[in-house]
């Protein structure tokens, strides 16, 4: 996988092929097919080592202390960190996971729209949350969700391609900004007549 890794990201899944991995890993052909169905097979393997680690990371913050009791700026600054770090700590792992993924095939396609679901109910879970908490507006934030999740996909291949100049701790406050504009104003208190 550390082949794919670093041929997906430095010349691009398009242009790397099989050989190319099997002479990178000093493995044989017959080897690569016994692991991985396809090179699409291993891109789908590492995007999901991506994928998963990001999910993983948020939801061990969801069970981090203080995370029930901080207000909803924080929780979703905090549940975006936690995944930001995660996902761009390799440059390599990240280019693959968000650029080299693009427009691959219809398969592809499929998978990176599971992961999509995924994540919409994941925020669409967060995104009540807040409204509970008086945070955002009442009713089916379903579309709101799915554009907020298209916009981390677009800011995460955005780091991909130029990781220097997109800094982690931007695309954390981007995403946290991002969020709470999309879900709404927190509810203005309550006057006593």
């Amino acid at each position: 996988m550390a082949a794919g890794r670093t041929l997906f990201a430095v010349y691009g899944y398009a242009r790397t092929s099989v050989e190319d991995l099997c002479a990178a890993a000093h493995v044989q052909l017959r080897d690569f097919y016994r692991e991985f169905e396809s090179r699409e097979a291993l891109l789908v393997d590492l995007y999901d080592e991506v994928a998963i680690g990001g999910m993983r990371a948020a939801e061990v913050e969801l069970s981090a202390e203080g995370i029930e009791t901080c207000s909803t700026e924080e929780r979703i600054r905090r549940l975006f960190d936690a995944y930001v770090r995660v996902v761009t700590r390799d440059p390599q792992a990240a280019r693959v996971a968000f650029v080299e993924v693009l427009g691959v095939s219809r398969a592809m396609d499929d998978h990176l729209t599971m992961w999509r679901t995924v994540w919409v109910e994941f925020l669409t879970r967060e995104a009540e949350r807040a409204a509970q908490r008086g945070h955002g507006l009442d009713g089916d934030l379903t579309v709101v969700v799915k554009v907020l999740t298209r916009s981390v996909d677009e800011l995460l291949a955005h780091h991909g391609r130029r990781p220097r100049q997109v800094p982690s701790d931007w695309l954390t406050s981007e995403l946290t900004r991002m969020s709470l504009a999309m879900i709404g104003p927190s509810a203005p208190p309550e006057t006593s007549a």
